[in-house]
């Protein structure tokens, strides 16, 4: 498989460092509830990761919580609860929201306030190799002492210093430099360590984590675009000047959402929650929405796109569950060309577009073989194989619709003859009569199908 890594923005093949990808990717810092931005990255790495299980190679997959945070503290305060409630109630929120989304469960959830322990070793073992500093209570990261600072993000340290600035009561010894530990603030949560009373900044929070969970060296690291800088350069910068060595194989980042021309995120306030668009779409039409872009490509949130996501969503089921065809012609419909070009699809950075085409494809040779009297049930498993690859449920109907299916199909295909014969009046009866027993028909330049509501 070739992936794009953002660290030197070449395709390479992904060579697992040992028997399993260790896979990394930054969560949530829960102090709301999650929107659908989030719920695209977790999409997007989950079928990374069930394309490679399902090849046969194995994933250890870690997703950490960041749960002690400057705008948790604030938004605890200002709701009037205590941290630990709010955090915990937004973390079991998303994870209740990805199981509704079909995103398989990471292996562990780190969490921030369960790693302080360790979060003072490896700022202790910064400070004993010259990469860090006490200064009043703080811990900073010295920058400058990592030659390489700014390899991820592209940025020159020299013109990055020009926008620089230090905080009142920041005691930096550089303006670059970025804390590891901060001082207890009245009010605030804080933990005893060699520098006094106080808590972890938010970059050495992932490191340690990944260090933790996953080793030195990991394969994929993962995130949103907008954590490239400084978020995912810091980490680099303390992983790799805790032990020397590189720090993953590959940074892979997925493009923002983007809703009315901007980002979505919680600090514009432009964000549609996770509970929100399932519950008006479901979770196949909010997979086909994302997996219809290019992982790396800006999408943008809106009813049309989910509209029209949710009616190719619904395209695939009819196709994966469809009765057999009336009549037998003889020949089955072929799926392996499909496979193959899915695989193709995949293998090429996680082209999804591509890879839904294929599924399509196929989709369309299972209907057009079921008018031809042709087998479909070797093709149809093979669509639901691929469609679960991707993360699909494709929920088959209700076991009463699926009996009355053949009966359903007549119904249509006596309306396409009344049609021929300009009986619109008739023809608009039997649709309106199937949509009061709650079937719905599509007309298109296809032909006509059906789905149960």
């Amino acid at each position: 498989m070739i992936l794009h890594d953002t660290l030197t923005d070449e395709h390479r093949e992904l060579q697992p460092l040992g028997d399993e990808v260790r896979m990394y990717v930054c969560g949530v810092t829960p102090y709301s509830q999650s929107h659908v931005g989030h719920a695209l990255k977790s999409v997007v790495f989950d079928v990374l990761r069930r394309y490679l299980e399902w090849r046969g190679q194995p994933v250890r997959h870690v997703e950490n919580f960041t749960d002690i945070d400057d705008k948790i503290i604030a938004r605890a305060h200002d709701l009037g609860v205590e941290i630990e409630e709010l955090s915990e109630q937004n973390i079991q929120d998303y994870l209740a929201q990805l199981r509704k989304l079909n995103v398989l469960p990471a292996h562990d959830y780190p969490r921030v306030t369960q790693m302080v322990p360790q979060i003072i070793d490896v700022v202790q073992g910064l400070i004993d190799r010259g990469h860090a500093y006490v200064a009043g209570g703080d811990v900073y990261y010295r920058v400058r002492s990592k030659p390489d600072y700014g390899k991820l993000s592209k940025r020159d340290i020299d013109e990055l210093k020009s926008g620089a600035r230090v905080d009142m009561g920041e005691l930096k010894d550089d303006p670059l430099d970025f804390a590891l530990w901060k001082a207890a603030k009245p009010g605030e949560p804080a933990w005893e360590s060699p520098w006094g009373h106080g808590r972890p900044g938010w970059h050495i929070e992932c490191s340690v984590m990944a260090l933790n969970s996953l080793g030195e060296q990991i394969d994929i690291h993962g995130g949103g675009a907008d954590l490239i800088f400084p978020h995912h350069e810091n980490e680099i910068a303390q992983t790799e000047g805790y032990t020397g060595k590189p720090f993953a194989q590959f940074w892979v980042h997925c493009a923002l959402l983007r809703m009315g021309g901007e980002k979505m995120s919680k600090s514009l306030g432009n964000i549609v929650s996770i509970g929100e668009a399932l519950e008006e779409y479901g979770a196949d039409a909010f997979r086909m929405f994302v997996l219809s872009s290019h992982y790396r490509t800006p999408a943008t949130y809106s009813a049309e796109a989910m509209e029209s996501a949710r009616s190719g969503a619904e395209r695939l089921r009819e196709a994966a569950f469809a009765p057999p065809a009336a009549k037998g012609g003889g020949g089955a419909v072929e799926s392996a060309a499909a496979k193959e070009r899915f695989i193709e699809a995949m293998d090429d950075d996680l082209n999804t577009p591509r890879a839904l085409a294929a599924l399509f494809e196929l989709a369309r040779d299972i209907n057009r073989g079921r008018t031809e009297g042709l087998e479909t049930g070797e093709a149809q498993a093979a669509l639901r194989e691929l469609a679960d690859v991707l993360g699909f449920r494709l929920e088959k109907a209700p076991s009463h619709v699926a009996e009355a299916a053949p009966f359903i199909d007549l119904l249509l295909e006596l309306r396409a003859e009344l049609r021929t014969a300009k009986q619109y009046q008739l023809a608009d009866r039997v649709r309106d009569r199937l949509g009061e027993l709650g079937i719905e028909v599509k007309d298109s330049p296809e032909g006509s199908t059906w789905e149960a509501r």
